[in-house]
């Protein structure tokens, strides 16, 4: 449910349109949402690896410090935990706020009122374990699911036995071969969040055996899903069809329903984008609570809950920071600047393997990635090259981002020396 959850949010709703603009068939629509999945199926098999070796709160944050050092880690936890997490928590919480206030008929200017309750509502519900949070999110990923369902029946519906078109080429829409390699981009972006399991690890019952198996049906459900979706815009909207349009899911809906197929899928994708913000304070705040406990943040931030679990204050401090972005109306431009290092820390975070593999070969992992070294290379050389083809295509963003992750290396040997003193 998590590694669904983390994946699943508002991409699927909008982002194949973006896909069918960048190409010109439903096949290679298909092919690259399929390709898409099977590259981050990769990543995920690597991060099961790393799972399994370090089962433990904080993943990536973890893998990082051991393998590279204290400094690359708390680069990684200065650009997710301070920046990417509490950015996409209020950018996908105003989504909801946003979809969630249609439904019910709301004015707009009870978007912020009602983004800023969600988060509220969610870290009050962590703040009484992983269980409570467990049921929130699990019974948030089943309504998403169900949404995802929904698109698919009546996406198949609509086509009623011409399934074939779902695949046609557009004459109207002929676009390079470099263009359509582009296009893998945005799909590759909502197949993220897969690494807020990892994340959770510490809570996680026999982690070493479930990390493996929930990261690769969870993952292999979301392809499933994502592919089907895919064919169901087609069918029912036809390629010219999706790539015109702003809001394919109630575009497909409303052919149905009329305007009442557009209100239930806003639901839909208001229960979509909450269970997403659910997982992603609950695993920001496990990475902000190991960096507090390394003395790289507030030494109250590493409190643990004794009788809950909970890391109480990073919950209420991730929380905050996000609500504060949601005021400010920030949110857009930190995502933005934080995109290359999100995928970089994918990068590193799995190129890890490589040392644990050689330094620490007297400790086998009781779960390895099948095909090493090439799996893991495969997925870095991707990554890498999704980064570069960023840079290229907004350099003003990407430059902003490296200039993030280089300001928090005199934040880091601040830390360090408040630490230092504060030992003594």
């Amino acid at each position: 449910m998590i590694v669904i959850g983390g994946v699943i949010g508002a991409g699927i709703f909008r982002t194949p349109a973006t896909v069918a603009q960048l190409t010109s068939s439903g096949t290679e629509v298909i092919v690259l949402w399929t390709l898409g999945g099977l590259l981050t199926l990769a990543g995920v098999l690597c991060y099961a690896e790393l799972g399994a070796r370090r089962p433990q709160a904080g993943g990536t944050y973890v893998y990082l410090r051991e393998a590279f050092g204290q400094l690359p880690a708390f680069l990684f936890g200065w650009t997710m935990a301070l920046i990417n997490y509490p950015g996409s928590v209020a950018a996908v919480a105003t989504t909801f706020a946003d979809y969630a206030c249609r439904a019910i008929g709301l004015p707009t200017e009870w978007v912020k009122p009602v983004a800023v309750g969600a988060i509220s509502f969610i870290v009050a519900v962590n703040l009484f374990g992983i269980r409570a949070g467990a049921l929130v999110q699990n019974t948030f990923t089943v309504l998403k699911l169900g949404a995802v369902a929904l698109l698919i029946v009546v996406g198949l519906f609509l086509a009623r036995g011409h399934l074939g078109l779902a695949f046609a080429a557009d004459p109207t829409h002929d676009v390079p071969v470099g263009t359509i390699v582009g296009a893998l981009l945005p799909a590759l972006f909502a197949y993220g969040g897969f690494h807020y399991l990892n994340d959770l690890a510490g809570e996680v019952r026999e982690p070493q055996r479930t990390l493996p198996r929930a990261l690769g049906l969870g993952m292999l459900s979301v392809v499933v899903c994502y592919v089907l979706v895919n064919v169901a815009y087609m069918a029912g909207l036809g390629h010219a069809g999706l790539a015109a349009s702003t809001a394919p899911a109630a575009d497909l809906m409303r052919r149905v329903f009329g305007e009442s197929g557009a209100t239930i899928i806003a639901v839909g994708i208001a229960c979509s984008t909450f269970g997403y913000c659910s997982i992603a304070i609950a695993g920001g705040a496990r990475v902000l609570q190991v960096m507090s406990a390394d003395g790289m943040f507030f030494r109250p931030i590493a409190r643990i809950e004794p009788r809950t679990g909970a890391p109480q204050f990073a919950l209420a401090a991730l929380g905050g920071w996000a609500i504060v972005l949601i005021l400010s109306g920030s949110f857009n431009a930190l995502l933005n600047y934080t995109t290359v290092g999100e995928w970089l820390s994918h990068a590193f975070g799995i190129a890890t393997i490589f040392w644990y593999r050689k330094k620490l070969k007297s400790e086998p992992s009781p779960y390895l990635v099948p095909g090493y070294p090439w799996l893991p290379l495969i997925f870095t050389t991707t990554v890498l090259c999704v980064i570069a083809a960023t840079a290229i295509d907004t350099p003003g963003d990407a430059g902003m981002s490296l200039v993030i992750i280089a300001l928090g290396v005199p934040v880091y040997y601040l830390w360090r020396r408040r630490s230092a003193v504060a030992s003594r």
